[in-house]
C-alpha cells in the first residue's frame, strides 16, 4: 500500500515537471495571486446600481490585485473546508475554466494565463500578446484589443452532465452567467469597466487557447480602466 503510493506522488511529481515544454517545471511558472480583500469601498446596492458594459478603455496597467481580485470573484473558493467558490455550481460539478489574456498589468509578462482557484495563482501557457488574435476570433470588436486584460471562460460539459444528463448543460450555461454577473460586479466594485462578448468563433478562440478538445469557450469578458 505504501509502495504504490510512493509510486503515485513520483509519477504526479513527474507529470507536473514535464507538462510544459522545454522541460519548465509548473512550479516555475505559477505566479501565487495577493489575497483577495473581503471588504470593498462600496456597497453591493452600489455596484448593482451603477453596473454598466463599458466597451472603451484608457490606457495604463491594472495592477496584480485587481487581476487577483477579479479571477477570485470568478471561480475563487470561498470555503476551504469544502472547496466551495464564489459562485454556485450545480452538484459542485465545476466545469468551468478560467483563462487569463494579459495586456498591460504591473508585474505580469504578456501572454495567456490559466487561473488555479484551488492555489488562488496564475499558470503562465503561452508566451506573448494575443489580445489582436482573440479580437479578430471576437469579430474585431475593439474592446478585446484594448482592455489590459480578458477573462475567457470555458466549460468541460461532461463534468455537469455525467451527473444530470442533458438538463447539466443548461445548468452549465447558468453557471457561466453567475461567473459574469460577479465579473461585472467586481469591476464596478474596484473602479474599472468591462462587457461581456458572446459573439466570436468558437473554433477561432480554441485555436488561440491551450485547451482540451472537450473544452467549450462560453464567454469573453474585456477588463480595463474607464475613460
Amino acid at each position: 500500500m505504501i509502495k504504490v503510493k510512493l509510486n503515485l506522488i513520483t509519477l504526479l511529481t513527474f507529470i507536473s515537471n514535464i507538462i510544459f515544454a522545454g522541460g519548465i517545471s509548473m512550479q516555475d511558472k505559477e505566479i501565487k495571486l495577493p489575497e483577495p480583500i473581503l471588504k470593498g469601498k462600496i456597497s453591493l446596492e452600489e455596484t448593482i446600481y451603477k453596473r454598466r458594459s463599458i466597451r472603451h478603455f484608457k490606457q495604463g496597467q491594472l495592477t496584480l490585485q485587481h487581476v487577483s481580485q477579479l479571477l477570485w470573484a470568478t471561480q475563487g473558493i470561498t470555503d476551504k473546508s469544502r472547496d466551495f467558490r464564489a459562485v454556485p455550481s450545480a452538484g459542485a460539478t465545476y466545469p468551468l475554466e478560467i483563462y487569463l489574456f494579459v495586456g498591460e498589468v504591473e508585474g505580469l509578462k504578456k501572454g495567456i494565463y490559466k487561473y488555479n482557484p484551488y492555489s488562488h495563482s496564475i499558470i503562465y501557457l503561452v508566451e506573448g500578446d494575443k489580445r489582436q488574435q482573440l479580437c479578430a476570433a471576437s469579430l474585431f470588436q475593439d474592446s478585446v484589443k484594448k482592455a489590459q486584460i480578458v477573462i475567457v471562460i470555458t466549460a468541460i460539459f461532461d463534468r455537469t452532465t455525467k451527473v444530470y444528463g442533458n438538463r447539466g448543460i443548461m445548468y452549465v450555461h447558468m453557471e457561466a452567467g453567475h461567473c459574469g454577473q460577479n465579473i461585472y460586479l467586481q469591476a464596478e466594485a474596484l473602479g474599472l469597466g468591462t462587457v461581456a462578448i458572446g459573439a466570436f468563433r468558437d473554433n477561432d478562440v480554441k485555436n488561440i487557447l491551450p485547451v482540451s478538445k472537450n473544452e467549450q469557450p462560453l464567454y469573453i469578458f474585456p477588463v480595463g480602466l474607464k475613460q
